[in-house]
């Protein structure tokens, strides 16, 4: 039996000599060089801000006639939770691709359809604002009256400079505030 496995082993010896001995060279097979590699661009991972959603804004009630806090007036209640990103970077641009999960349910004075849902996307760094973009994102409510959905933008565009985006850079997301104001009628 160990004469057999020794000669299988020097069998194979010899197969792996005589593989490396393919150049015309006589010292072809025992240099170790190759052919030189192209060049590569050396890959610097970049800082991918996190996503917050803002506390005063993640959700949003729309009541008929502006009738704030009416609960019998309440068209949809639409919250915005889990959220993240994705980023892709190049020398100049950051680029970011944002998703949150969200819920829509439909109140009183709502009913089956599309709702389009104002959405605001905004990267800051400390207090200074980077990017700001709102959307106008729909969603289908079907006749159950609930729904949920997935928010995504996939182009949140910011510089990428010399430094790179701070530790202090985040994207909130939340919906766009928007003020009740009074109406006007026209004179005839």
């Amino acid at each position: 039996m160990f004469g057999k496995s020794s000669l299988r082993f020097l069998s194979l010896s010899l197969l792996a000599g005589l593989a490396g001995c393919n150049s015309s060279s006589p010292l072809g097979g025992l240099t170790g060089s190759e052919p030189a590699a192209q060049p590569v661009t050396p890959v610097v991972q970049a800082f991918c801000p996190p996503v917050v959603l803002r506390d005063d804004t993640a959700i949003r009630s729309s009541y008929a006639g502006n009738a704030k806090d009416d609960p019998e007036k309440l068209i949809y209640r639409a919250s915005l939770a889990e959220a993240t990103r994705a980023c892709t970077a190049n020398d100049t641009t950051l680029t970011i691709n944002v998703m949150a999960q969200g819920r829509l349910v439909l109140g009183p004075a709502g009913k089956a359809g599309s709702v389009t849902l104002p959405v605001t996307v905004e990267v800051i760094d400390g207090d200074k604002v980077i990017y700001s973009k709102s959307v106008n994102y729909p969603v289908t409510v079907p006749p159950e009256g609930s729904t949920q959905f997935i928010f995504n933008k996939p182009d949140v565009a910011i510089p990428n400079t010399v430094g790179g985006t701070s530790r202090f850079t985040r994207v909130r997301l939340g919906f766009e505030e928007v003020a009740v104001g009074k109406t006007s009628r026209r004179k005839s």
